[in-house]
């Protein structure tokens, strides 16, 4: 045994000796001495890939919360939501009963070319049974996914139809769509919804604000509540929309980076027009680049609440056997030079539970309970306001979370599925009836269903029941005071299911006080303007 760690002693020392000293450091040295030990005296089999796997893990976990590491069998997925497309049939599905349930074809798919239609149940993709076998939806998704050309042939079951139908289906692009929705609000007031900042969100918004204007919009809310961010190219394109030519929008450096910034266009499409972005405390990274290019320009107000604090960029660097690593290689900072990435300084563990720690301070539901240290003091470019750095973009108008129709009898049925199983069993029993009396295509079906579609007593008892199949308790109390948003959400799911995203979120914004308070600055010049000169020096 001496006679060959001597020889790997040995073997190491002349490699390290000879051309591959000039290239590696001594802690490089140590690194592959410890592997080629492992590999060659280990007492057990080792798995070189699970071992190099951890050890990278280990080298990332020790430098920030947002270097990661990607197994190539991830990569692939984790890129989709933001490169916009897959490749696939094109439908949404929900499982029910450990059978896939159409939800809906996305327009002009594969599916829906065939005539695939919401409510059909998949039991087979390629002779392969999909129901009643309690598969995941991950594995569903790799039998109906697939290159571009390619066939899959499902085995559909639709209610009222004797036999199963069969359909040969050709696999095609499927666009992840970051825009949810688009509407007017009243006249004059558009609504935007971004979900996220892929390769395909400028295009999105740019189509969604054009036919808002053909409809009168002259002031705009952009709704980034619960945007993680995504691509730092898309947000400083949708920033160049609102800045005129020549404004710093964002610049990013770091140790071995050199000072890379951005500057606005001449190519702004709503350079004037009051603007209210939404942001709360899951607003991160694109979207505080934007949020915090506008507020710093005093362009738009932020309205929401204290956004994650995430200013670290990552460099997407490919391995050789597929696998991924995201690296930070620099910070980023707002037009006033602001770095707006929280502290990680008590390690990953503590980053990771800072939104429960700032609810548990109260700094959720109190704006005085944030508070910045005057080192972290700035002034926006163009007014003279006071705004602040270290921890995320602070609101210009702060809306306490609301918490008076949520309880854990709620939380529960949320968590457990079961208001969502609710809804799919509901629509899928009533239908025909649902789309009877509302259709979809037909002008003004939308606003007959906003007016006098409820739930009924007896359709609550339901969900009621279900809850306690499913193991949800009912404690009467919690149940009366969130009645009214339950009935709320089940209305605005099941819209959603017959119309779209931009339905539901017409209905349930009429619950969000972000929202309404955004319309009630940008229905009076006089709030929008007062709001926008608060805090000036």
């Amino acid at each position: 045994m001496r006679r060959r760690f001597l020889a790997l002693v040995l073997v190491c020392g002349t490699l390290f000796g000879s051309q591959a000293q000039q290239y590696l450091t001594p802690g490089e040295q140590k690194v592959d001495l410890v592997i080629m030990a492992i590999k060659q005296f280990y007492v057990d089999t080792v798995n070189e890939d699970h071992l190099v796997d951890n050890a990278i893990n280990g080298m990332l976990n020790n430098l920030d919360p947002h270097s990661v590491y990607i197994p190539k069998s991830e990569v692939q997925e984790m890129n989709e939501p933001l490169d916009g497309n897959f490749e696939g049939i094109g439908v949404s599905f929900q499982m029910m009963n450990d059978t896939l349930m159409v939800i809906q074809t996305i327009s002009g798919a594969p599916a829906e070319k065939v005539g695939i239609v919401a409510g059909d149940r998949i039991v087979a993709a390629n002779d392969t049974i999909i129901a009643g076998v309690k598969k995941s939806s991950s594995d569903i998704q790799k039998l109906l996914r697939g290159k571009k050309g390619t066939v899959v042939v499902v085995k559909v079951v639709r209610p009222g139809v004797k036999k199963p139908l069969t359909f040969n289906i050709t696999r095609d692009k499927i666009p992840i769509y970051s825009v949810d929705a688009s509407y007017m609000v009243k006249p004059g007031i558009g609504y935007i919804k971004i979900n996220r900042f892929s390769a395909t969100t400028t295009d999105e918004y740019n189509e969604a604000f054009r036919k808002l204007k053909k409809q009168g919009m002259k002031s705009l809310i952009i709704d980034l509540q619960g945007n993680g961010g995504g691509y730092l190219n898309t947000a400083t394109s949708l920033a160049d929309e609102f800045l005129s030519a020549g404004k710093l929008v964002v610049y990013t450096k770091g140790v071995s980076q050199p000072k890379w910034q951005f500057r606005a266009s001449a190519t702004g499409a709503f350079e004037l027009g009051n603007l209210v972005v939404l942001v709360d405390e899951s607003s991160a990274s694109a979207s505080e680049i934007l949020s915090g290019a506008l507020q710093d320009w005093d362009r738009a107000l932020i309205v929401g609440r204290r956004t994650f604090g995430k200013g670290l960029v990552q460099r997407p660097i490919p391995l050789p056997d597929g696998s991924q690593m995201r690296l930070t290689v620099a910070r980023y900072y707002t037009p006033t030079g602001r770095c707006i990435q929280r502290s990680y300084q008590n390690g990953v563990e503590q980053y990771k539970h800072d939104l429960i720690d700032r609810y548990n301070r109260g700094e959720l539901s109190n704006e005085d309970s944030v508070v910045f240290p005057d080192s972290l003091k700035y002034h926006t470019l163009r007014l003279k306001r006071t705004v602040y750095g270290g921890g995320g973009i602070m609101p210009d108008v702060f809306v306490p979370i609301d918490t008076t129709l949520y309880t854990d009898y709620h939380r529960n049925l949320v968590a457990r599925g079961v208001i969502n199983k609710f809804v799919l069993d509901y629509t899928d029993k009533n239908r025909k009836e649902l789309e009877a009396q509302y259709d979809a295509k037909k002008e003004g079906s939308f606003d007959s269903y906003e007016k006098n579609f409820n739930m009924s007593e007896s359709d609550l008892k339901d969900l009621i029941q279900m809850g306690e199949k499913e193991g949800v308790k009912l404690d009467s109390a919690q149940f009366a005071k969130s009645k009214d948003l339950i009935s709320f959400q089940i209305k605005a799911l099941i819209a959603r299911d017959i119309w779209s995203m931009t339905e539901y979120f017409e209905l349930m914004n009429q619950k969000s006080e972000s929202y309404q308070k955004a319309v009630e600055l940008l229905s009076s010049p006089n709030a929008y303007n007062a709001a926008l000169h608060r805090n000036r020096k």
